[in-house]
């Protein structure tokens, strides 16, 4: 693993405008790696989805910038995570078999896309990068 860290989202709610930010040092750009987004949710969240905004700034000072669908209930609103009390830790490949374009220290900025001012539920949001084996 490379990089792995997770962030308490809060009581509140994830709210329309605030950044989830990780800053990461990518060592070898010529390596393959995994990149995931680790989502901590409550059963009491309303939605089978999370839409995202993310932003990357490279280490040379590109800036590229997704919007990405997360699943984290099926059709049948059974949920896809590993199930703890009221608690689901979900794992979603966001990119396989990627190769970084620059070595160095690259910023990811997430945010939340769902239309509601403060997406409650979400308890803690991460990202996980490792080297493929």
């Amino acid at each position: 693993m490379v990089f792995e860290k997770n962030k308490e989202v809060g009581k509140d709610g994830w709210a329309k405008g605030d950044i989830a930010k990780f800053n990461v040092e990518i060592p070898n750009n010529t390596l393959p790696y995994n990149f995931y987004i680790n989502i901590r949710i409550s059963n009491d969240y309303a939605f089978s989805n999370i839409f995202l905004f993310i932003k990357t700034l490279y280490p040379d000072g590109k800036i590229s910038l997704d919007t990405v669908e997360c699943y984290l209930a099926d059709i049948e609103g059974k949920w896809l995570g590993n199930t703890s009390g009221r608690f689901i830790d979900n794992r979603i490949l966001f990119k396989k078999n990627v190769k970084f374009p620059v070595q160095g220290m690259y910023s990811f900025e997430f945010e939340q896309a769902m239309r509601v001012e403060k997406l409650e539920g979400i308890e803690d949001f991460g990202i996980r990068i490792e080297k493929v084996k």
